[in-house]
């Protein structure tokens, strides 16, 4: 066993599962492996997943034992459902008698849950009053459910989320004793609101039978290996957990794939704030990263929302391969058709020499399509499509380097035929193109930074995914806004679940929570994430209290290993500073440091009627943007009073409201943010908790900033 230690990334692709090995210690890429999705193997996607693992050890010349974290993203779950490849499910509810147990029996009398295209989630009911719920009352209602056709329960009980005692009864009987699998309602989320979560449940069990087969398979592939360590799993929310807690919450890895991109644009993001924008052929996904943390929201399935929390993700039709549509008046429209579902190549990858007497025809690709998407026929009788991508190397947007980089002069001499329709020149029909792609685009960046409150100088777009640069630039510069695509942007997401954390949330509705409800769900928090497989002395919290829902979240973070020191050089006040002010889009001299300690800088300009600020990390990150806000340094003991004296200074007062400002603390090596609380008292609370760590003599930096109206 050598001196290295080595970080694995597997990433299960619709065409594709690609694995990545990363130094541990200086986050190097140490080698790649790529096979095809193995969709119709008797194993399922998990033959790919150990076949890309394997391959990336021999091929890299890995040991074994040097692979200290090994994580797969998977599309199991989402296809399961997609596909209508799950199990029938036995729901027993319970609750009291009279007119709560009416109640209770109503909401846990769930409907068969649709699944589009004529698939559903098939469920059968029965209910007990907890007076008459014992051992032979359980067995006698499983029994005849599972005579109904139940392969998988759901016990639900309609205040499990406080006393777990009756779930935990019908779950020793149905699965203790009889063997089949059970989700305990309660287990999967503490929220109140029966039917959603006895719903929740359903679709968590209902796709049980599935995902433990491929968990079961890869783990033993993957020990057969020589590979000890845990088997990590990507979930929908962009962490990760250990495989023993995803057989109990399968449904938690939906939208898994997705996450994996965001969570990889995160790991080169230095920015705390911007958008996730990955270009695939036929699709682009679009999310938010707000305050270093993906946009989280609860998932829809079958037109109900439910309690599993993934990404909020839009997916668009337009992307790096879609076609265009064309009338007398100009490019009416780009995609949502791709060129890879017409069976047409892009003329920007044809060779230039075979577009000879280039013709354009109208057409309709796919049966149902409007009859104006452009093919070019050429002189040997094969037909070509024009793309997004054919538009960017015709405008110089894709550098050699680029995945999306292919021969202009080729597109150029395709597109000539649509100009001299048009009378315009072909960088006209490119522009028109792309401006057609920016109009889709735009709009649910500018929705999703609205919804986020994403101030518009915070927006930078990350782009990856083969076809970025065909879109991002030219998006970028129409909204005014910076963007970047990072290196490797074509294997982000294997990067991304190999640099993944352990994230678990807990959720509870506590209304006006006390300091110790703070720290009892802090506390839970905690034993969740060191149970999915963080390091117990790597895990951080972050509480979120929201007044109009009651609802009291702790989001825990944490490590499969305990941190070790950085090796990423530390920056200069002066590099510091020069990032800030890029990022402020200010010259150097035209900020000024307004607080500094040994972890933190904080950087301010000036402008008309409000004062940006940056606060940047040692290592040049930037973790907090803000458009208009006041730093003060002072000591830890000092903290509620400059607190207290900025909820009033930086007050606005509105017609129908008060809009209180949102704060930051920099103490040690943490930005601690306390947002989106209308209490004074509230927020002292939540600092206290996380204070009372701190060394009263300690300099701190205190932020507070104006809410975005």
């Amino acid at each position: 066993m050598s001196d290295r230690k080595v970080r694995m990334g597997i990433d299960v692709g619709g065409t594709h599962t690609k694995a990545v090995a990363i130094d541990n210690a200086t986050q190097e890429i140490i080698g790649k492996s790529s096979v095809k999705t193995t969709h119709d193997d008797k194993s399922g996607v998990a033959a790919g997943v150990v076949q890309a693992f394997q391959n990336c050890l021999k091929e890299n010349k890995i040991d074994p034992k040097d692979v200290i974290f090994v994580a797969h993203s998977t599309t199991q779950a989402t296809n399961a459902l997609i596909e209508g490849d799950v199990a029938t499910v036995g729901v027993i509810g319970s609750s009291q008698g009279g007119l709560e147990g009416l109640l209770a029996k109503a909401q846990t009398k769930l409907k068969d849950v649709d699944l589009g295209s004529g698939r559903k989630i098939k469920i059968h009911n029965a209910f007990i009053k907890e007076k008459d719920l014992s051992h032979d009352s359980i067995k006698a209602a499983a029994e005849t459910l599972k005579k109904e056709g139940a392969q998988v329960f759901v016990a639900s009980e309609a205040f499990g989320v406080d006393d777990m005692t009756t779930e935990k009864a019908i779950y020793d009987v149905t699965k203790g004793e009889m063997g089949m699998e059970t989700s305990m309602a309660s287990d999967i989320t503490k929220l109140y609101g029966l039917t959603r979560r006895t719903r929740t449940a359903a679709i968590n069990a209902s796709i049980l039978p599935k995902m433990l087969n491929t968990a079961n398979s890869t783990e033993d592939s993957v020990r057969q290996a020589g590979v000890e360590v845990p088997l990590m799993i990507m979930r929908g929310d962009g962490g990760v957990m250990e495989i023993n807690e995803m057989k109990k919450r399968p449904v938690l890895t939906m939208l898994s794939g997705p996450a994996a991109s965001v969570m990889g644009s995160l790991m080169y993001l230095r920015a705390s704030n911007g958008v996730y924008f990955e270009v695939g052929g036929t699709t682009t996904n679009i999310g938010v990263i707000k305050n270093g943390r993906p946009a989280i929201d609860y998932s829809i399935v079958g037109g109900h929302r439910t309690y599993i929390t993934s990404l909020d993700v839009r997916v668009l039709g337009v992307a790096g391969g879609s076609m265009v549509r064309l009338n007398k008046n100009g490019v009416a429209d780009v995609g949502p058709r791709s060129a890879h579902i017409a069976g047409l190549d892009y003329a920007v990858f044809t060779p230039e020499e075979e577009i000879v007497d280039p013709q354009l025809e109208l057409f309709s690709p796919k049966e149902g399509d409007p009859a104006d998407y452009v093919a070019i026929r050429l002189k040997s009788g094969k037909r070509i499509t024009i793309t997004n991508s054919c538009a960017a190397n015709v405008l110089g947007l894709v550098k050699p380097e680029h995945f999306s980089y292919g021969n202009a002069n080729a597109a150029r001499k395709a597109m000539q035929p649509i100009a001299d329709y048009l009378h315009v020149t072909v960088e006209d029909v490119a522009t028109q193109i792309l401006t057609r792609a920016y109009e889709k685009i735009s709009p649910v960046i500018m929705e999703l930074a609205e919804k986020y409150k994403l101030e518009h100088d915070q927006i930078s777009l990350v782009g990856v995914g083969g076809g970025a640069t065909s879109l991002i630039g030219f998006c970028a510069k129409k909204m005014n806004i910076n963007y970047s695509v990072p290196e490797n942007a074509e294997v982000i997401s294997s990067i991304g679940v190999a640099l993944a954390m352990v994230r678990d949330v807990v959720e509870r509705v506590v209304p006006n929570p006390t300091a110790e409800d703070i720290r009892s769900i802090k506390r839970e928090a905690i034993d969740k994430a060191v149970e999915s497989g963080a390091s117990p002395d790597t895990v951080e919290v972050h509480i979120e209290i929201d007044a109009q829902t009651s609802k009291l979240t702790a989001i825990a973070l944490g490590s499969t290993e305990v941190k070790t020191a950085e090796l990423m050089k530390e920056c200069t006040e002066e590099e510091a500073r020069e990032l800030a002010a890029a990022d402020l889009r200010k010259s150097a001299g035209e900020i000024k440091l307004v607080g500094q300690i040994p972890n933190f800088y904080v950087y301010q300009s000036t402008e008309k009627n409000r004062k940006p600020l940056r606060i940047l990390d040692k290592k040049g990150f930037i973790k907090v943007q803000r458009t208009d806000g006041v730093a003060e340094l002072t000591r830890a003991a000092s903290y509620r009073s400059v607190v207290s004296r900025l909820w009033e200074d930086l007050a606005i007062y509105k017609a129908d409201a008060i809009l209180r400002p949102d704060y930051y603390i920099c103490a040690g090596a943490r930005v601690m943010d306390f947002n989106g609380s209308g209490e004074l008292e509230q927020v002292l609370m939540l600092m206290d908790v996380e204070m009372q760590a701190i060394d009263p003599n300690e300099e701190v930096v205190i932020v507070g900033a104006k809410s975005q109206i």
